[in-house]
């Protein structure tokens, strides 16, 4: 079926709207004067917003409350193939595109900014996204998380210049072709997709020579090596400038410190130095995701005043080692962390910043594909912490998986102060171990405890 242009559309239905990306790109429609209506599995926050701005949403899955006027739906991988609306509208003559369809079709009339990994996604592009708009670039922005600043996970923007996440999942970056890509990791995950750690690789080589000609690729120092001989040849033909950053490369972060809870560093570009930056986010891997996303606004027109200006107003993300509560005797924290070199980046992070102190976590698992695939890591990871709260699996849009559970991960754990509890025993737990500094760690919504952990601990 041929597409119209996506902005002819004038009733579009989203199912799983309540998606972090989903919610971004109904957030798009409708504020381009579209009607917007969708399903989702669960009412959130995030939904409820969506609806007060007039989107109308249902959570049961029933054909019989699709709208009989839409004419274009988006779907979410997310949604089983087997769901009846998916199933219903699909025979219909109704469009029906995926997400990333979509993204790629609104993008490629634009200047795209496409940000790729496995970890660092959010975190940079909302970073590129902030310093843009704080420049008075005007991006639109996709981001996949609550920017602070701006209380929202996307921005409108009235410039050529397009802002998106280039997911690897259900390989939907593949329907990107950015002017500038920012590859941040190349770890395993969603094998479940893949197959295999070098297929994923593969389709990593695929997107980036997507690239348009004479366009801009930056990577963390040592990703390209993964790479075969082949595509450097095809970088070299595309005349794709190429850029590193690491220590030792051209682009480099230098001089890292912290005080006061912040991380300061300073970007060092050939002859470009803009000293004793702050990164409100913390961690080494925050220094490593602003550096590409410095470099990325450099290229897009953003002097170097303005990039000190920017990163010093940057707020951070929601559930990105959120500071949650803080007084002298209990800390809250929440991350998103759900693969473990995010776990490890969480722990370490605060290791870094309460060096002294007893850290415990509460971890919850995100689908039962990534714990089979996973568990050890998991395990060696967790096995850092003084005390670690395990939760049952997460499963989002998964069915179980017959043998897998956190179970798996708990009991090849040595840490001698963990503990196997279910939600009705979490709250007791935390009050018998008394935590000093916690971290909820997990994409799931763990956050939804917070008012009541910090009502016994403190």
């Amino acid at each position: 079926m041929e597409l119209k242009q996506l902005t002819e559309y004038k009733h579009i239905y989203f199912l799983g709207i309540g998606g972090i990306g989903m919610s971004a790109l109904a957030r798009f429609f409708h504020s381009i004067g579209k009607t917007v209506s969708g399903y989702d599995l669960t009412q959130t926050a995030l939904t409820d917003e969506l609806s007060e701005c007039g989107m109308k949403i249902h959570y049961e899955v029933d054909v019989q409350r699709i709208p009989y006027d839409i004419d274009l739906v988006i779907f979410t991988p997310a949604i089983p193939v087997d769901q009846l609306e998916l199933e219903f509208l699909l025979d219909s003559d109704t469009p029906v595109i995926k997400r990333s369809q979509a993204l790629g079709i609104l993008s490629k009339s634009m200047k795209c900014i496409a940000v790729a990994g496995t970890h660092g996604k959010t975190s940079t592009s909302s970073i590129v996204a902030h310093l843009m708009t704080d420049a008075g670039l005007s991006p639109t922005a996709f981001i996949g998380g609550i920017m602070r600043n701006y209380d929202t996970n996307y921005l409108q923007g009235n410039s050529e210049w397009f802002i998106a996440e280039a997911d690897e999942y259900d390989r939907s970056f593949l329907h990107l072709y950015p002017t500038i890509a920012i590859v941040q990791s190349l770890d395993a995950d969603h094998l479940d997709i893949y197959g295999t750690h070098e297929e994923m690789i593969n389709t990593y080589e695929k997107f980036t020579l997507q690239i348009v000609e004479s366009g801009i690729l930056i990577m963390q120092s040592g990703l390209a090596s993964h790479f075969s001989k082949d595509w450097r040849r095809a970088i070299f033909d595309k005349k794709i400038q190429f850029f590193e950053i690491g220590p030792d490369e051209n682009v480099k972060y230098d001089q890292v410190s912290v005080y006061t809870h912040k991380y300061h560093f300073d970007f060092v570009f050939n002859e470009i130095l803009i000293d004793d930056l702050i990164c409100r986010m913390p961690g080494i891997h925050n220094i490593k995701n602003a550096t590409a996303a410095i470099l990325a606004c450099l290229k897009a027109g953003v002097s170097a005043g303005q990039i000190k200006d920017g990163m010093d107003s940057f707020g951070g993300i929601k559930r990105r080692f959120e500071w949650i509560f803080e007084t002298e005797t209990f800390v809250l924290i929440d991350d998103y962390a759900h693969h473990p070199t995010e776990v490890k980046a969480a722990i370490d992070t605060a290791r870094n910043l309460y060096p002294n102190a007893h850290i415990s976590a509460i971890f919850q698992p995100h689908l039962y594909s990534r714990t089979q695939d996973f568990y050890r890591e998991f395990a060696l990871e967790l096995d850092k912490l003084d005390q670690i709260f395990l939760l049952p699996i997460y499963p989002a849009r998964e069915e179980p998986i017959p043998g897998v559970s956190s179970q798996m991960i708990f009991d090849i754990m040595k840490n001698n102060n963990r503990y196997m509890v279910g939600f009705q025993d979490l709250i007791g737990n935390l009050q018998a171990n008394k935590p000093e500094i916690l971290l909820t760690l997990g994409a799931s919504d763990l956050n939804k405890f917070h008012k009541q952990i910090i009502g016994v601990l403190t």
